[in-house]
């Protein structure tokens, strides 16, 4: 069977879909037929409208939906700033630390003291936030579920990857239950209310503040293969009416607010239209790969893409490494030593990654190789792949792991680089300094070449003549 074998079993349905037009309803009848905004929507019902892009934006790229909810989201005093530092998510580059070393940490902590929103910290990110450019890169570890809360991000779209624990997420359009190696994307402005479905919970998130995600394009592949559209699933309306105090959170400009309304966020009774929260097993991903020699580019593992104004690159993809057969000929198989245009961000979610079997890369730990840092196989992988019989093999058997690459240059919180108190020193020395050499050709220098070809270095350091 196609996809991951979970060890629970999700509770609810789903419509299904990538960039699909959904409409559901909790209630019969609360849809409105023809139109969008009659003057009086049925049931008592308040239209409202969110919308995802501008309303010009062209059509096949506009992002909007039409909800039918018990009390409007405008409802509810004004909010007020929440003064605590843990919620700095600022991303401007005055507030990185910006270094060109390969970085490198050991499983982020789980704190079973606080909910989701608690337990969100800041790792890295890029760009501005008030301008819609870059993106941010967080950890989340919590051990207790939100009640009576809800919250929404004004800067971008969460892509969260989930490495320990079920997720129970409420959202406006209703529910996603979302396990490791599932993903769920909630956009930008969606409320939401994450609880602990299976003891503490700890993960990934990279936050959008550009856009927003697609399937990345197929070109020669064809028109299937990858992430499936079909793979994809969106809540279905469940609506909870309510005159209970909720405190709603909204992020920001990089900073946390908070109001306490009288009725709940979570009123939606209907719904229709292109923007919405959805969910993706992981396990679905139809991996490509070459059948004959050479190891392929790593974007043949991309999920999903969030695009720049260039073609072919992208502010964010999500990429994943999943298990997958190896059976290429004559060929170094895992990843070969690169030096990228792009950052590179990785994470573990369970298992061990193929790459790096000298040990240290661990599920909820993380890596960042930032624009040109030099990086590839550890000494011990490289060894044992110049060496292994190449028979046909599966790699990953049981592991997954993801990397979040974006073009532009990645830059660390105070709590990613010291705080956390995670950064492995020696990262470098580890890996990359055991690495033997083993040429076998003569040896050669400036003044060796010189002597080959017979010239005579100037005395005056001018060249040579």
């Amino acid at each position: 069977m196609v996809g991951t074998n979970f060890e629970t079993s999700d509770p609810y349905s789903y419509q299904i879909g990538f960039n699909s037009y959904h409409a559901t309803e909790a209630v019969k009848g609360a849809l409105p037929i023809g139109q969008n905004s009659p003057q009086k929507p049925p049931h008592g019902l308040y239209a409202e409208k969110l919308s995802g892009t501008s309303f010009t934006t062209p059509r096949n790229e506009n992002k909007q939906t039409w909800f039918y909810r018990i009390i409007p989201a405008a409802a509810h005093p004004d909010f007020k700033f929440e003064h605590n530092e843990n919620y700095n998510f600022k991303s401007r580059a005055a507030n990185f630390h910006m270094i060109p070393n390969q970085i490198r940490w050991d499983p982020f902590d789980l704190d079973n003291s606080v909910t989701f929103m608690g337990g969100l910290r800041m790792v890295a990110g890029a760009g501005d936030i008030t301008t819609k450019t870059g993106l941010g890169i967080y950890i989340y570890a919590a051990g207790k579920s939100m009640e009576n809360e809800a919250m929404y991000s004004a800067d971008g779209d969460f892509l969260i990857v989930p490495q320990q624990g079920d997720m129970d997420i409420q959202t406006e359009m209703g529910y996603l239950y979302v396990r490791p190696q599932e993903i769920v994307v909630i956009p930008r402005g969606i409320r939401f209310c994450i609880k602990c479905a299976s003891g503490p919970i700890r993960g990934y998130i990279l936050e959008l503040y550009t856009g927003h995600f697609n399937l990345p394009e197929l070109g020669p592949i064809g028109s299937n293969c990858l992430a499936n559209a079909r793979d994809f699933e969106a809540p279905v309306a469940a609506y909870e009416d309510t005159n209970e105090d909720y405190t709603v959170y909204c992020k920001f400009d990089g900073q946390l607010f908070s109001t306490i309304q009288n009725h709940s966020p979570f009123d939606v009774v209907a719904w229709h239209g292109t923007y919405y929260p959805y969910k993706y097993d992981l396990g679905k991903f139809n991996t490509i790969g070459s059948v004959s020699f050479d190891h392929p580019d790593p974007s043949i593992y991309t999920v999903l893409t969030a695009p720049s104004d260039h073609p072919g690159t992208a502010i964010a993809d999500f990429v994943i490494f999943p298990p997958r057969w190896l059976v290429q000929d004559d060929t170094f198989r895992p990843p070969w030593y690169h030096r990228n245009n792009m950052s590179e961000f990785m994470g573990l979610i369970s298992g061990s990654y193929d790459a790096k079997e000298g040990g240290g890369f661990l599920p909820a730990g993380a890596s960042l190789h930032n624009i040109m840092a030099a990086h590839g196989p550890d000494a011990s992988t490289h060894e044992k792949a110049s060496n292994v019989e190449l028979i046909p093999m599966k790699v990953s058997t049981g592991s997954i792991a993801f990397m979040f690459e974006s073009c532009m240059m990645i830059g660390l919180t105070d709590w990613g680089l010291e705080e956390c108190r995670k950064v492995q020193k020696t990262y470098n020395k580890d890996s990359w300094l055991p690495l033997k050499k083993y040429f076998t050709g003569p040896k050669q220098g400036r003044a060796d070449l010189l002597a080959l070809n017979n010239v005579e270095e100037s005395g005056n350091g001018n060249g040579i003549h």
